[in-house]
């Protein structure tokens, strides 16, 4: 997935509409995980903010955590099995590169903590 912006001119109207759709999908997948998505990420952007909460999960999955107690869609308030396991909320105007950052750090906590259960 590339960016929204100066390559777009270069693309076909399928190209285009190919990569609105898969830029939608991916914002769709990161709000049901619980994840702020601003709306002005590129698909770039989208796609390593995606990558870095799947790495969050692998790591909760692996400590035992419950990734369907542990995460809330946005909007709903998380009930964890540990705090720990909660995905980092977006702080408003955070680029997403340091969003990301906070993630894998999350992660790598994680990746310490006991295991649960």
């Amino acid at each position: 997935m590339t960016g929204s912006g100066q390559g777009d001119a270069n693309m076909d109207p399928g190209e285009r509409e190919e990569l609105k759709r898969a830029m939608q999908a991916t914002t769709d997948r990161l709000r049901q995980r619980g994840a702020r998505v601003q709306g002005n990420e590129t698909g770039d952007e989208l796609a390593n903010m995606l990558d870095a909460v799947e790495r969050f999960e692998e790591a909760v999955e692996s400590r035992g955590g419950d990734l369907m107690v542990d995460e809330a869609p946005e909007g709903h308030v998380p009930e964890p099995d540990d705090v720990h396991f909660v995905l980092p909320r977006r702080n408003s105007g955070e680029p997403a590169a340091d969003y990301v950052a906070r993630i894998d750090e999350a992660a790598r906590e994680i990746r310490q903590h006991r295991p649960i259960g």
